[in-house]
């Protein structure tokens, strides 16, 4: 149930990161004012919000590489130290890189946004709940590369610990993408909107 300005609104939407398509209408009511084209000219675009969609872009590129990589050692067109030690380096940087990412947006950002407009402070519960289902995808990412880098630091045949690995990123890369993607919408918006001060 969200409630704005007194009126309360029915969000009937499934909002679990592994199923939902979309942030609930009621909560996409800035985007319809701030839509994603326009952004970048708006006078309000600020050096913040470009950090942080780069951010967002650098996790996508991280997950296209370590796929890529992966689909590489299945067609033997990459060496297995090779590729063992870009999986080692794109790898933990994917995971430190993301789960720093959301401890400050948990801890300093969302707190001080999500109070600038009621009507959608209940997607910032959403984004919470996506951080922690997240948090269990990225140990099963963890356990895949762990596998695949223990197989090929054994001189072991590790095929299937690759194929199973790209699966892993695959799924990982389709969930990651859809909460960066209504993150941005709710977020940028009222970015732009109140440009609030004392962020950085």
């Amino acid at each position: 149930m969200l409630v704005s300005k007194g009126v309360n609104i029915s969000i009937m939407h499934d909002t679990d990161l592994e199923t939902r398509t979309g942030l609930p209408e009621a909560l996409r009511v800035l985007l319809q004012d701030y839509p994603r084209e326009a952004w970048e000219a708006d006078p309000a675009f600020s050096a913040l919000i470009r950090f942080w969609l780069d951010r967002h872009l650098m996790f996508r590129k991280l997950l296209t590489t370590l796929k890529r990589e992966a689909e590489s050692a299945l067609d033997g067109a990459i060496e297995d130290r090779v590729h063992g030690a870009h999986l080692s380096r794109y790898g933990r940087m994917l995971l430190q890189e993301l789960h720093g990412h959301h401890t400050i947006e948990d801890q300093h950002y969302f707190p001080q946004i999500k109070v600038l407009d009621d009507r959608v402070g209940q997607g910032f519960d959403i984004l919470d709940a996506d951080h922690h289902a997240i948090d269990g995808h990225l140990q099963g990412f963890a356990d895949e590369a762990n596998g695949v880098l223990g197989a090929i630091g054994a001189g072991d045949a590790h095929r299937d610990a690759v194929a199973r690995f790209r699966v892993g990123v695959i799924r990982l890369e389709g969930f990651l993408d859809r909460h960066l993607s209504d993150e941005e919408d709710l977020v940028v918006p009222i970015l732009l909107k109140y440009a609030p001060s004392g962020l950085i």
